[in-house]
């Protein structure tokens, strides 16, 4: 069994270093939700870090050092995983079978393999269940750390 039970979608990343008005409710949250996460089993896809880096370039949110330099940090705190060829196929399978998108299945097959217990997403229906990982909206869920 991995001693990883919980892992982040990039949404919450990209959240955390957000400055858009509309955004700031969020923005506080996921700040809170990645200092706690320091002290939880929490593990990061390397997907998670890549979708991170080219999201918030594009999107002018920070610079190219700046999210270098975030992607980094996060490196330092949270162990990384990633995906493999037998993730590549289960996501592909995955995503037609549940109407993903590629990426979301992609991280959801990657964490289940690594044994991952809870995706902390808001880009699923919370509670939302998969192979032994169930989908926590941080946003709107009270207990997170179970």
């Amino acid at each position: 069994m991995s001693k990883y039970r919980y892992t982040l979608d990039t949404n919450l990343l990209i959240y955390a270093v957000d400055n858009k008005a509309e955004h700031q409710d969020k923005r506080i949250q996921a700040i809170k939700l990645l200092d706690e996460a320091v002290d939880q089993a929490v593990v990061l896809t390397v997907q998670a870090l890549a979708e991170f880096y080219f999201a918030t370039t594009r999107k002018n949110k920070l610079s190219l050092m700046e999210a270098e330099q975030q992607a980094a940090d996060w490196e330092i705190l949270f162990p990384l995983i990633s995906a493999d060829a037998s993730d590549l196929n289960q996501a592909m399978l995955l995503a037609r079978q549940h109407s993903l998108s590629f990426w979301d299945a992609l991280l959801l097959s990657t964490a289940q393999r690594h044994g991952v217990k809870f995706l902390l997403s808001e880009d699923f229906q919370d509670g939302w269940k998969y192979k032994g990982i169930q989908v926590i909206n941080p946003f709107t869920c009270k207990t997170i750390w179970q």
